[in-house]
């Protein structure tokens, strides 16, 4: 810790609590709802927990460990919320028990309303934060909420930026996340560490989660650089804890193989002056070739099992991509009918428009464009900037430079990242260049 009698400096705590919030989190979080057994009281502590830094590291100097005095912050709040919720339902005078009976009664029905597993939570999953991932991806919570629900409490990703991944408005979101919320406090969800035989039941959510985790962190919704690296980092580290966890859930082999195939090329996305780079334009020398393998072995393994699932086959179609030795040799039919068996089994406008890439790699851009304009037509990724984009890319080969013009300026709206809002700029300024 630094000198308190030389207090920090203000730049210096507010970068300390930011790298904490982006670190912390999650972990600060599930430490305190251990203790609150309640999301929004949790939340409430950890959050007057960071609020407390900004004021405390100032006068006292930054601690050596920032997520151990954030986290004994936040729980002896939440301690203290306990204490005086229980006292002042002891003292009802409505109630006719004795206060000591009283008590005991309040002590057994928060027991009951927020049952902690038996047994040691360590013993069925042993990281706290993917305890916390299971825990939030309770089946009783519909699926949409689960998920944006675990993103926001337990990823620290913005309303703003969960909402962009849903293609909804910030409000909506915002309203989600407060609907899901009050769903479990009213209808008295238990909120504890699931047990090995109810896991399977919650992996496609946690694992949506995961890679909805990825996303955020490999293209971020918004700021000034294309990648969040840490999201990215955690979104690995879970990955590969799940399978040690559940190591015979193909799923889970096919999430790790899309997220290491995928992040294979983080050094070449983007140029020295942080300039998006197109896949054809990156220095595939660069290219991480040890998890690139990794991500083959794992796939070979998936497909040799049965009918993939959508993990298994997105790793697939990015495993393609990454082995071939230069982009004019990418295997586009095999490509194409990869996104036609991930169709079947995840029928989702946004693999329809993805699969319109390859199409026009394989059949032309003419007959993409026309199944891009079908997708637009149907509405349900209206507000999606790449839509917008790879409509640009499509009228731009067919030398329709007026409607290409006008479908990046649409992008370019849309997007709220500065490196992709840049690369949009550019093509806009040149919409006829390759």
């Amino acid at each position: 810790m630094t000198d308190p009698a030389d207090p920090a400096d203000p730049a210096d705590v507010e970068a300390a609590v930011a790298d904490a919030h982006r670190r912390g989190w999650a972990l600060v979080l599930a430490a305190t709802v251990r203790v609150a057994r309640d999301l929004d009281l949790a939340e409430e502590c950890v959050q007057e927990a960071y609020a407390a830094a900004l004021e405390s590291w100032a006068l006292d100097g930054i601690p050596d460990n920032p997520a151990a005095w954030l986290t004994t912050t936040a729980k002896r709040r939440a301690m203290d919320a306990v204490r005086r919720e229980r006292v002042f339902r002891s003292k009802l005078p409505l109630l006719v028990e004795s206060e000591e009976s009283a008590d005991s009664v309040d002590e057994a029905a928060m027991d009951e309303a927020f049952e902690l597993t038996t047994g040691n939570p360590e013993d069925v999953v042993p990281d706290e934060r993917l305890r916390l991932i299971f825990m939030c991806c309770h089946p009783a919570l519909a699926q949409d909420a689960q998920l944006a629900l675990t993103l926001r409490l337990v990823c620290g990703v913005s309303t703003g930026d969960i909402a962009r991944a849903f293609l909804v408005s910030e409000p909506t979101m915002a309203a989600r996340l407060t609907r899901a919320k009050k769903k479990i406090s009213a209808a008295r969800i238990p909120f504890r560490v699931p047990e090995a035989a109810e896991l399977p039941d919650r992996l496609r959510a946690v694992l949506g989660v995961i890679h909805l985790l990825f996303t955020t962190g490999h293209t971020a919704p918004s700021g000034g650089s294309l990648l969040r690296t840490d999201l990215v980092d955690q979104s690995l580290r879970l990955t590969r804890m799940l399978r040690n966890l559940m190591p015979d859930e193909r799923e889970v082999w096919g999430l790790l193989a899309l997220l290491l195939v995928t992040d294979a090329r983080r050094a070449t996305r983007v140029d020295d002056q942080g300039r998006l780079l197109r896949l054809e334009e990156q220095d595939r020398s660069r290219w991480d070739r040890a998890a690139i393998a990794e991500a083959h072995d794992l796939i070979v393994d998936g497909l040799r099992g049965g009918r993939p699932g959508r993990y298994v086959l997105q790793a697939a179609i990015a495993s393609l991509y990454a082995e071939a030795p230069a982009y004019d040799q990418t295997d586009w039919p095999q490509i194409l009918t990869l996104y036609d068996a991930l169709l079947s089994v995840w029928p989702s406008p946004v693999v329809a428009l993805n699969r319109t890439v390859a199409l026009a790699m394989v059949s032309g851009p003419a007959q993409a464009l026309a199944e891009v304009e079908e997708l637009e037509r149907d509405g349900r990724l209206a507000g999606y900037q790449y839509l917008s984009a790879i409509k640009a890319d499509l009228l731009r080969r067919l030398g329709r430079a007026d409607e290409a013009a006008t479908a990046y300026r649409r992008a370019l709206e849309l997007a709220t990242n500065e490196a992709e809002r840049d690369f949009l700029a550019d093509r806009l300024a040149s919409p006829l260049r390759p």
